[in-house]
């Protein structure tokens, strides 16, 4: 193993039996055997070191994401993926704190692709024509509430760590992103300009059509976004 990985391993293990979360980067040194200068030649500073220990923290839960199998239903993906999210969150609370918190002043990649992962499964469910938002919001929605209720939970005692809680403040989340199923949809629920224009522009995205030129297809999906993201016309529906 070079230095480079021993440091990370010796301060992803620090970290994760630290009381107070922090860890200092002579312990971290001297757990990899190593001198501490060579922690600053090879990171540059403590804040790119943690976020490569983020990083390295997140690799096996994003690997989990990566080679999950797409199910028939994205939108039982998607509460599959919250309670993953509040799941982790619990089992590595250090590593989700440093995750979540202002600093450090480098953002972890891990942040980055854990937004792909979930932008993707929307996207999915947008083209099955039950998003109500659009896709790049509602990325943005369900991760702050996610994190929300996590963070929430991991502020309270061990024992009072009600898992019930994320489910229910997910179900509330997902009520306000989601169009009802075909099931249980009324006729005052019938397709909104924004609606339609959510689902199809993530059908086209996912197949663009030939026909059109790169730059018809970016007008298209310009005007498709500015109508999903129009409230004002929100109890429009559409008709023949």
């Amino acid at each position: 193993m070079d230095n480079r990985s021993k440091i990370i391993e010796a301060a992803a293990e620090l970290l994760e039996a630290s009381p107070t979360g922090q860890v200092a980067t002579r312990s971290v040194a001297e757990k990899a055997g190593v001198q501490q200068p060579v922690i600053y030649r090879l990171f540059g500073d403590k804040d790119r070191l943690l976020a490569a220990v983020v990083d390295h923290g997140f690799e096996q839960y994003l690997g989990a994401k990566r080679a999950a199998e797409e199910s028939a239903d994205p939108v039982a993906d998607l509460r599959r993926g919250w309670d993953q999210h509040t799941q982790f969150a619990l089992e590595h609370p250090n590593l989700y704190h440093l995750m979540t918190a202002p600093g450090p002043t480098v953002a972890p990649r891990a942040i980055g692709e854990m937004r792909t992962l979930l932008r993707g499964v929307l996207e999915r469910v947008a083209q099955a024509g039950r998003l109500a938002v659009e896709p790049g919001r509602a990325v943005e929605i369900v991760m702050s509430a996610n994190t929300g209720v996590a963070l929430a939970l991991l502020a309270r005692p061990d024992e009072q760590r009600d898992i019930g809680l994320s489910r229910q403040v997910r179900e509330i989340v997902l009520a306000g992103v989601l169009t009802p199923g075909p099931a249980h949809r009324t006729p005052a629920e019938s397709v909104t300009v924004p609606r339609a224009a959510t689902t199809l522009a993530a059908l086209l995205r996912s197949d663009p059509p030939e026909s059109f030129t790169a730059a018809e297809r970016a007008l298209l999906a310009e005007w498709l976004t500015r109508l999903a993201q129009d409230t004002t016309t929100s109890q429009d529906t559409v008709t023949s």
